[in-house]
């Protein structure tokens, strides 16, 4: 299991986060699934980028049922294979919540897929694309700190 490092630039003011989870898909070829977000879905002004699957836990739900149920509802996949923990990151990114704005703690968790699984993405979706490691991490640089993009290269 990898461990990553979350440093925090306050000056002792504490600030707020939600935990989101995140699946770090992987093909036959070791290739990364990734989904361009649909900057429309957000209801926010941004370009499309590309991220993993995934999304914020729900009250009373637990880490596995988040992780199912969001590369369900995003990708259509119902079966993870070998779904191991990566580790946890901070994103680049906040999220506006009223006037003010909440950090972002993704907990990464690597899985497999059959590669006769039929992949159908969900609105908040444009599309998908299966990239090299290097490929994936250069994308993903938008939302995930560089020692977590480093690490997808690696892979």
């Amino acid at each position: 299991m990898l461990i990553f490092s979350i440093t925090f630039n306050s000056k002792h003011m504490e600030d707020s986060f939600h935990l989101g989870i995140k699946a770090l898909i992987t093909n036959s070829k070791s290739e990364i699934l990734l989904l361009k977000v649909n900057p429309a879905a957000l209801k926010k002004q941004t370009d499309p980028y590309w991220d993993l699957p995934g999304g914020r836990i729900k009250k009373g739900d637990t880490i596995e049922q988040t992780l199912q149920r969001e590369v369900e509802e995003e990708t259509g996949i119902t079966e993870l294979l070998n779904i191991q923990e990566v580790g946890m990151v901070m994103s680049n990114i906040r999220i506006p919540i009223g006037e003010d704005d909440v950090g972002l703690i993704l907990g990464i968790f690597n899985c497999k897929i059959d590669d006769n699984s039929e992949i159908k993405i969900s609105f908040e979706h444009l599309e998908y694309k299966w990239f090299s490691a290097k490929e994936a991490a250069d994308l993903l640089k938008v939302k995930y700190p560089k020692v977590f993009t480093d690490k997808v290269a690696e892979l």
